[in-house]
C-alpha cells in the first residue's frame, strides 16, 4: 500500500469510473478517501471540476453531484474529473476552514506531503489531479453572510495569453456577473497555483445566503454553458434568468474596492447586490449594541459604482468587510 497520494482507478480507462483520491494519513488525521467521478470520452478537452473547498459553501458540492448524474450521457468527447468535496472535514463541520488544523484549504496550495491534513489534501490535488487537466472549474459561493449575485470569477494573470483564455472561459458561464477580481497578494490560493502551471482556472462564486432551488438551477445552467463552450457537451448556451432578466455584465473589482466597518455593531444593509450607486448614496448602517443614545455609523458610497457584494444583516467587528464595489471592465 502506497503512502503517496493516488487515485484508486486508472485515468486511461475509457468510459465512466468512480473511486477515490487517497490522501495519506499524518500525525493529525487518518487517511482520507475523497470520492471522485471520471468520464473519459476520448480525445478532447481535459477538465477538473471541484467543490467544497470551503465547508460552508454547499452550492458547489450540490451542483457537482448534479453533473455526475447527467454528464455521462451528455458528454461527447474529452475527459472530465469531478471531485465534489475537496475538504470533506470542513463540509461535515459546515466551517470555512478545516477543524483539525484550522487552515483554509484555499490558502495552502500546492500543499505539503508531510504537512497537516489540509496541506496534504492540497498536495494530493496538486500532484495527482492538476497535471492531468488543462482547465479547472472550482465551485464556490460567497457563503451565508453575504448577498452576492451568481458570478464567474478570475483574478489577473501576468501571462497575457493565459489571461485572455481565462477571461474568455470565465465569460462563457454566462452568469449574471463575470468578475475580474484584483486581490491582494494572497499566497496559497488554488487558482494562483493552477495559473503558475499554465492552467485555465475559473472560480464560480455561486451567490450568497441560503442554498435555494432557484439559485441552484442558475448555477447548474452556468456550468453547462461552460461545458458547451469547451466542446464537451452539445447544445446552445443561454444566459440563465436572474431577477427576471437574461443578460450578464463583466465587472472589475480592485483590491481597494471594499469598505470596512469603522466600529463594531449590527450591520443593516440599505442596498442590494448589483445596485448602481452614486457617490454619497447610502449603502448601510451600523447600529451599536452598547447604547441606544449613540448615533449610528452611516456607510456611504465613496464613488459611483456597482455594488458587487454586501454583508447580510449580522453583527460585525471593527475592520470587517461590509461592501465590495465594482465597475464595468474596460479591456
Amino acid at each position: 500500500m502506497t503512502n503517496k497520494p493516488h487515485l484508486t482507478f486508472d485515468l486511461n480507462i475509457p468510459g465512466v469510473s468512480t473511486g477515490y483520491l487517497v490522501v495519506p494519513e499524518g500525525t493529525d488525521h487518518e487517511t482520507l478517501s475523497l470520492p471522485v467521478f471520471y468520464c473519459n470520452k476520448g480525445e478532447g478537452p481535459r477538465l477538473l471540476i471541484t467543490g467544497g473547498c470551503h465547508g460552508n459553501e454547499l452550492e458547489g458540492p450540490i451542483v457537482a453531484r448534479r453533473l455526475v448524474d447527467w454528464l455521462p450521457k451528455a458528454q461527447t468527447c474529452g475527459k472530465v474529473i469531478i471531485l465534489p468535496e475537496l475538504n470533506p472535514l470542513a463540509v461535515r463541520a459546515w466551517t470555512r476552514n478545516t477543524p483539525a488544523d484550522g487552515l483554509d484549504l484555499n490558502r495552502v496550495f500546492p500543499g505539503r506531503v508531510e504537512g497537516s491534513v489540509t496541506e496534504r489534501i492540497a498536495d494530493a490535488v496538486s500532484r495527482v489531479l492538476v497535471p492531468s487537466v488543462e482547465t479547472i472549474f472550482d465551485l464556490h459561493s460567497f457563503g451565508p453572510d453575504w448577498e452576492f449575485p451568481p458570478a464567474s470569477i478570475t483574478h489577473p494573470v501576468a501571462d497575457a495569453d493565459l489571461m485572455a483564455k481565462t477571461l474568455q472561459m470565465t465569460e462563457a458561464f454566462k452568469l449574471p456577473v463575470t468578475l475580474l477580481w484584483e486581490r491582494d497578494d494572497t499566497p496559497g490560493m488554488f487558482d494562483t497555483f493552477a495559473h503558475s502551471q499554465g492552467k485555465v482556472f475559473v472560480c464560480a462564486e455561486f451567490g450568497g445566503g441560503t442554498v435555494g432551488a432557484v439559485s441552484l438551477s442558475i448555477y447548474e445552467a452556468g456550468v453547462r454553458n461552460a461545458l458547451i463552450a469547451l466542446g464537451l457537451v452539445e447544445g446552445k448556451a443561454e444566459f440563465p434568468s436572474f431577477r427576471h432578466q437574461k443578460s450578464g455584465q463583466t465587472l472589475e473589482t480592485l483590491s481597494s474596492d471594499f469598505l470596512i466597518s469603522p466600529v463594531p455593531g449590527i450591520f443593516e444593509p440599505r442596498c442590494a447586490a448589483l445596485d448602481i450607486v452614486k457617490k454619497g448614496d447610502l449603502l448601510g448602517i451600523l447600529h451599536s449594541m452598547d447604547t441606544l443614545s449613540a448615533d449610528p455609523q452611516i456607510i456611504y458610497a465613496p464613488a459611483g459604482s456597482t455594488v458587487c457584494a454586501i454583508r447580510s444583516g449580522a453583527h460585525v467587528e471593527a475592520n470587517e468587510r461590509l461592501v465590495y464595489l465594482s465597475r464595468p471592465l474596460k479591456l
